[in-house]
């Protein structure tokens, strides 16, 4: 798992160990039942106080994305199809917002926004690659069957 932290970006590093976290599990980098690092392992590791590690773990619990286990190493909690959609959904809204505010410094319309946006996918995109509408046989909100997509 990879995580850095910056002790002068503005962000309290506790914040910056939870976004990244919750960035990893909304990704699928951290899938459900993966072990967190120790609280004294990651401290160590980043070169931070161990009770700002135990502070992003507990609100990270409080958020539903991790479950204690007790004489065991925290776990990404189990969740449902539509609720990791949710989470990507947001991590994507909480990226977006400064973009939002630059749109609306510039003054131009919501239109050329999503079109600017739009075309920026685009030209992304893998050639043979859909529009995005198409379900990802690795998205567990797709509807399909494991059958199904090993006969894809």
């Amino acid at each position: 798992m990879l995580i850095v932290v910056d002790p002068h970006s503005g962000v309290p590093v506790y914040r910056q160990l939870m976004d990244q976290i919750k960035l990893h599990v909304a990704s699928g980098l951290l899938k459900p039942g993966d072990e967190l690092p120790s609280t004294r392992a990651l401290s160590s590791e980043l070169g931070v106080n161990p009770m700002t590690i135990s502070k992003a773990y507990s609100f990270l619990e409080r958020d539903d994305i991790v479950e204690r286990r007790p004489g065991r190493p925290l776990v990404v909690k189990t969740v449902t199809g539509g609720v990791i959609r949710d989470r990507r959904v947001e991590e994507l809204r909480k990226s977006l917002a400064p973009t939002v505010t630059m749109v609306k410094q510039l003054g131009l319309s919501d239109e050329e926004a999503v079109r600017a946006f739009a075309d920026l996918l685009e030209s992304t995109r893998e050639p043979g690659e859909g529009s995005g509408d198409e379900p990802r046989p690795d998205d567990p909100d797709n509807g399909t069957t494991d059958e199904e997509v090993s006969r894809a």
